[in-house]
């Protein structure tokens, strides 16, 4: 059973930011050929915080933890969320119980309480509903409330549909001296987008899912790694992690709030919306970000951070890569305060197997 005595204690505020090349980020089923979300006013492309978080259970799904919501099929069969529960719940058995004496009952349920969120690390993170009939949900809340939450995420910048892709012909060779066949597909896609999402740890809501300290600490290279994992559909593919940087906070209750709209593109150091087409074609300003975490920098108890070896950044007007950005965070909160993280070292420690 989940050790709680590391509960989460800290809030941490989370800026997440992934492009999208020739991709739909986030298909809108409601337009009637799955065109991306586009906002009509700014142009810009939005990605809710369901596609982000979908991201996030698949890859604890592949890296061995328990998923409670999540598309199960074997063998051609479809399960449902019944029995996804009572496959999270398999150990713990009702006949090892009277549940007609309280303090028996009582010890059910802490133990189908406690045994649901070991098994189901996604519901630590993001809560659930539990909306299914069976024995072991008469003993459980009727929903979870998620500690981890994300903003809707969208572009820096207005976007621009790849039209090329709007109506695609493909033109399939058969066996010699058959015809060739053709069929059209609405493949709707955006040229480029930069995508900012802003994420809060409620130490608070931690408590009622038990969400510990080594969960948050998964969260610093699991972000990472879904995007790189999990974008591999026709329409996602193209779609790469540029900047994750997650604050802790050692003060109760405390958090800036908006870190992600500190971040914005140096307008002088980058192509105009219209011609953006690669990581490469910008660059983001950080004296926003900076100068308000130096601010608060008596608040702050870490700064974990990791951002891609292409993206540019600038400060105070003057460019570079990465190694700008930490060693601006390194003179606003310290130099004890800032860890780089290493995504592909430090996760070995967050995998199933490993704990």
């Amino acid at each position: 059973m989940t050790d709680t005595t590391d509960t989460v204690t800290n809030r941490s505020e989370i800026v997440f930011l992934y492009d999208a090349v020739d991709a739909n980020p986030n298909g809108n089923p409601l337009s009637g050929s799955n065109r991306p979300r586009i906002d009509p006013q700014t142009q810009q492309a939005i990605v809710t915080d369901v596609r982000l978080k979908r991201y996030l259970r698949d890859q604890l799904d592949d890296d061995g933890h328990g998923v409670y919501i999540r598309n199960v099929q074997e063998e051609g069969e479809q399960f449902t969320r019944a029995q996804l529960l009572e496959d999270r719940l398999k150990a713990v058995d009702p006949d090892d119980y009277d549940l007609d004496d309280d303090e028996e009952a009582d010890k059910f349920r802490d133990e189908i309480f406690g045994t649901f969120l070991e098994t189901s690390a996604d519901v630590r993170y993001f809560g659930a509903t539990m909306s299914v009939d069976n024995t072991y949900n008469d003993h459980l809340p009727d929903h979870f409330t998620g500690p981890v939450q994300f903003s809707p995420g969208k572009t820096m910048h207005a976007v621009n549909e790849n039209e090329e892709y709007d109506s695609l012909t493909s033109v399939i060779a058969t066996q010699e001296g058959k015809e060739q066949g053709g069929f059209d597909l609405d493949d709707h896609r955006i040229q480029y987008g930069m995508i900012r999402f802003h994420g809060l740890v409620d130490e608070h809501g931690a408590e009622n899912t038990k969400l510990t300290d080594e969960d948050v600490r998964r969260l610093d290279t699991l972000c990472w790694r879904a995007l790189k994992n999990q974008t591999i559909s026709r329409s996602k593919v193209g779609q790469e992690p540029r900047l994750y940087l997650r604050v802790e906070y050692d003060e109760e209750s405390y958090h800036l709030g908006g870190l992600d709209k500190d971040l914005r593109l140096d307008e002088a150091a980058s192509k105009p919306d219209e011609e953006l087409r690669n990581v490469r074609d910008l660059a983001i300003e950080v004296d926003g970000l900076v100068d308000r975490l130096a601010g608060a920098s008596e608040q702050i108890a870490r700064v974990r951070v990791v951002a891609s070896d292409v993206l540019q950044f600038t400060r105070g007007g003057e460019p570079g890569g990465p190694d700008l950005l930490y060693d601006a965070l390194r003179d606003a909160v310290g130099a004890d305060a800032v860890d780089v993280i290493d995504v592909y070292d430090e996760h070995l420690e967050t995998l199933a197997a490993a704990e």
